[in-house]
């Protein structure tokens, strides 16, 4: 289905984005990855075929002009853009100090839209493209104990909303993604953290977590993967500017 494309994902090396990255290239993508950690993007690329490794830093602008330009390079233009690389931490506003809110915002969002920026020329000379952001269910609703991740993640659906309008009536589509708590490296992180503020055992944390989602469990990254891949796929090309809950029920 996608053989000949070039599908760039940030934050491939783990969970979501590697999950995504294995759907695209199993599709027959060929697919840079990239994140910050060189060996976790190596061990995943020599696993599957077709992923290719790719150290770049969202939050650094040179990083990502001089690396997507090198995987322009290596793989022609980038024809899907999968927006993924992301933190999530939670912290009370009254204890969110500037540092914290800039580090939020600058993965989440301006990683985001430089890397989105820096895909877009070589899909409209392409005459294809799906811009695919990953946002968060945190991005439809307000997390509790979260104002900056909640912010950072509204911020990467207007992002998208806007990008969408300028879009209308070309080849290329911008959408993003809204999972709720998927079972990744994240989750087991932020049971720590909440169970260090709420006070609460580990187990607790866990139980907290899996009862935001309106079906009771955790999402397997596979499910968003599919997702993406739809977006992808023939028949998608009038889904233009959506929010795709992936929430087991309403937000």
């Amino acid at each position: 289905m996608l053989e000949g494309r070039h599908a760039l994902v940030t934050g491939g090396g783990t969970g979501i984005g590697l999950a995504i990255a294995r759907a695209l290239a199993g599709a027959g993508a060929q697919v840079t990855i990239s994140g910050r950690r060189g060996d976790v993007l190596r061990d995943a690329a020599a696993a599957t075929p077709g992923l290719h490794p790719l150290v770049m830093d969202v939050t650094q602008e040179d990083s990502v002009v001089q690396g997507i330009a090198s995987a322009i390079g290596h793989r022609g233009p980038v024809t899907i853009c999968v927006a993924n690389a992301g933190i999530a931490e939670g912290r009370a506003l009254t204890k969110t100090d500037l540092a914290f809110w800039r580090r939020i915002m600058a993965i989440n969002l301006d990683g985001a839209f430089l890397t989105i920026r820096e895909c877009l020329p070589g899909m409209r000379a392409a005459g294809w493209g799906r811009v695919i952001a990953i946002a968060s269910i945190a991005g439809v609703r307000g997390l509790k104990g979260a104002p900056a991740y909640t912010a950072s993640k509204h911020g990467m659906i207007g992002l998208i909303r806007g990008l969408s309008e300028d879009l209308i009536g070309s080849p290329v589509t911008a959408n993003a993604l809204c999972p709720a708590y998927v079972d990744t490296e994240i989750v087991a992180r932020n049971m720590d953290s909440i169970a260090a503020r709420a006070g609460v055992s580990k187990d607790e944390a866990l139980k907290i977590m899996v009862g935001a989602n309106r079906h009771g469990r955790l999402l397997h990254p596979d499910e968003v993967a599919a997702a993406a891949l739809w977006l992808c796929g023939p028949g998608s090309q009038s889904v233009n500017g959506q929010t795709i809950e992936i929430a087991g029920g309403q937000a």
